[in-house]
């Protein structure tokens, strides 16, 4: 049942190229989550009991049915937060994999899992799952945080981004159509704080799915650790690139300069910080400059356009300041730098060398189109500073050499390490950070287990 909020707030839709509101979302109130969290709890003995291949089906149904409204859906994401319709329908292709890859094989995952004579593993729904997503991918980190769970029979809470809901709108009514039952997803928008504190405080809710910042994620926890919620958390990231002096930059440039400035940058595993091996440098810098200036920025529904405005007014703030600190300590910009003169969110992509070591671009997430570029003169000093954040959610390299491979996909501290390759993750692939990036895992066989509980039997003899 759709439904306005109970006591009739709302939150404004802000289009990021205009600036302009031209919409509104429903605010949950206490009741509305009171009501989400009591709906959940009745569906989920019914829920886990369904066979899970049926279970699956629905996901693969509702796979289809998003299918065919993609174009449709990927207007409504580009108006809302900005990205290319290029880069939306890519995204809801990545969304209706994953929710297709999860039903595929929810009945699999669900099987008993043979231990030895008379000892077994029975994989059980968990429970209730608070699941909480961010406005940069909204439509991949939905159906991420949707199918799992639902596959593993678990009902879910989805918080969705109120500044990007369509998302979230065009995938449950989805699996709505296909015939998911009722409680099973419950869908709220609001204000954050209020609905993770009262779901949290729940002790209906037995797991928290959250991706979103680390500041945020640690709140997250330290209220699901009252009532010990299972938590699966996707944080920040600081992704160095390395590229070493066999590299071919033929090769490495392009692919660096398209992950980066995707979705204009608001990515927690895009690249970062590149750091280039000093033979290169000179050559890396003026061929990244002059591909960087070819980036054609305007409104996002253009299809001739290559980058959007970013999603709102605080993440062009946030690179004024960051920009301003590194430009105050030394740092030198080669392109970009500052704000486009025009209505809407517009920041352009931007190329930062030599950065000194204490400038907070280097420590803070940037979060945007703005990437800085260091030299390097040996492999270990290379390393040292790829894993000098806080963070590690993913790193990326280039080189030819088989024994600089083996070296760096050993040395380097992140959750995710690529060789000459930047892609997103697919969904039969488990992803998740280290350090301050976060735990546990989503996507692949491990982040279906995530809403499983394992049950250990013994003594039974064969099980049918």
């Amino acid at each position: 049942m759709w439904r306005a909020a109970s006591d009739g707030k709302k939150l404004p839709l802000i289009n990021p190229a205009t600036e302009q509101v031209f919409g509104q979302v429903a605010s949950a109130s206490v009741s509305d989550l009171d009501e989400a969290l009591a709906s959940a709890e009745r569906a989920r003995e019914a829920w886990a009991a369904l066979p899970a291949g049926d279970r699956g089906a629905i996901l693969v149904k509702a796979a289809g049915i998003l299918k065919g409204r993609m174009d449709a859906a990927a207007k409504s994401l580009t108006r809302e937060q900005g990205k290319t319709i290029a880069e939306a329908k890519g995204e809801y292709e990545r969304a209706v994999e994953t929710l297709e890859w999860n039903g595929k094989l929810a009945e699999q995952l669900s099987k008993p899992i043979p231990m030895g004579p008379g000892r077994m593993i029975v994989p059980e729904a968990i429970g209730v799952v608070a699941a909480f997503t961010p406005w940069n991918y909204p439509a991949v980190l939905n159906a991420r945080k949707l199918a799992a769970p639902l596959a593993a029979g678990c009902p879910v809470i989805l918080k969705g981004a109120e500044e990007t809901p369509s998302a979230a709108v065009f995938i449950v009514q989805s699996l709505q159509e296909a015939g998911i039952p009722v409680g099973v997803v419950n869908l709220v928008f609001g204000v954050p704080a209020q609905i993770s504190e009262h779901l949290l405080g729940s002790t209906v809710v037995k797991v928290l799915t959250f991706t979103g910042s680390t500041g945020v994620g640690k709140q997250l926890a330290k209220l699901a650790a009252n009532n010990l919620q299972r938590c699966v958390l996707e944080l920040g990231g600081h992704s160095p690139v390395i590229v070493c002096d066999d590299a071919d930059l033929a090769q490495a440039i392009p692919i660096i300069a398209e992950y980066k400035f995707e979705c204009a940058g608001q990515s927690c595993n895009a690249p970062s910080r590149v750091l280039v091996a000093r033979p290169l440098y000179n050559e890396f810098v003026a061929r990244m400059t002059e591909i960087v200036s070819k980036i054609k920025i305007g409104a996002p529904e253009d299809p001739s356009t290559e980058m959007g405005p970013m999603a709102n007014a605080r993440r062009v703030e946030a690179m004024e300041r960051l920009t301003k600190d590194a430009v105050d300590r030394g740092a030198h910009v080669e392109i970009g730098g500052s704000r486009l003169d025009r209505p809407g969110f517009f920041w352009p992509p931007t190329v930062l060398t030599d950065v000194p070591a204490d400038s907070k671009v280097l420590k803070e997430e940037p979060f945007g189109p703005m990437l800085t570029v260091e030299s390097f003169d040996t492999l270990e000093e290379a390393i040292l500073r790829a894993n000098t954040t806080e963070y590690g959610l993913a790193s990326y390299f280039f080189t030819s050499s088989p024994d600089t491979k083996l070296r760096l996909v050993s040395a380097l501290a992140a959750g995710a390490v690529s060789v000459n390759y930047l892609k997103g993750v697919s969904a039969d692939a488990p992803n998740g950070g280290i350090n301050q990036s976060g735990y546990g895992y989503e996507g692949g066989e491990l982040g279906l287990r995530s809403f499983q509980n394992l049950k250990l039997i013994n003594g039974m003899g064969s099980f049918g």
